[in-house]
């Protein structure tokens, strides 16, 4: 008995140390600022000051085959678009009044496609990777930001501007451009 004693002693010595010597886990917090998203208002084009939904609105990105999480036939008349980070350019398809055809085929979803008014957007910027701590790592923010909509003879978006000159996407605290339909 008295060697189980002796023996339980550096047992319990070690165990509390151990967990007195750990390190408080390195995890990022949820409120830390990281890579920001690209802020659209959508705004009336007959009536500028008042905000206008885009009714059907579906997104997808250019060379991506899903639709942008959050925009599969949705109305709003904010856009809240994610840039990529590997690459100087993004872009987009906005499809307005956007419904799902089936082909005339309902049992087979293979060959449904997307019908309405779609318009493209090219999102050019250049970007800056910043330190934000060692638990979040870098978040890229992007500099020189311009928005080109491509004429294609049929566009709804038919103004875009900036909210500032020479427009810079670092926080989602607030519009970056404004478009109108």
């Amino acid at each position: 008995m008295k060697y189980f004693k002796f023996l339980l002693l550096p047992g319990i010595v070690l165990i509390v140390g151990i967990t007195i010597s750990c390190e408080r886990d390195d995890l990022c917090p949820a409120e830390t600022p990281t890579t920001p998203r690209l802020i659209i208002d959508v705004y009336d084009a007959n009536n500028p000051e008042s905000k206008k939904n885009v009714f059907g609105l579906f997104i997808i990105g250019v060379d991506n085959d899903e639709f942008l999480p959050g925009y599969g036939i949705v109305s709003s008349n904010n856009l809240i678009l994610p840039l990529r980070t590997d690459v100087n350019t993004t872009e987009y398809i906005l499809i307005k009044e956007a419904s799902v055809n089936d082909n005339d085929t309902p049992d087979d979803t293979s060959d449904d496609f997307i019908d309405g008014n779609q318009d493209r957007i090219t999102i050019n910027y250049s970007r800056e990777e910043v330190y934000v701590s060692r638990a979040c790592g870098y978040k890229t923010i992007f500099k020189n930001v311009t928005l080109t909509i491509v004429e294609d003879g049929d566009n709804w978006i038919l103004s875009r501007q900036p909210v500032t000159d020479n427009q810079s996407v670092e926080d989602e605290t607030a519009a970056h451009f404004t478009i109108s339909h």
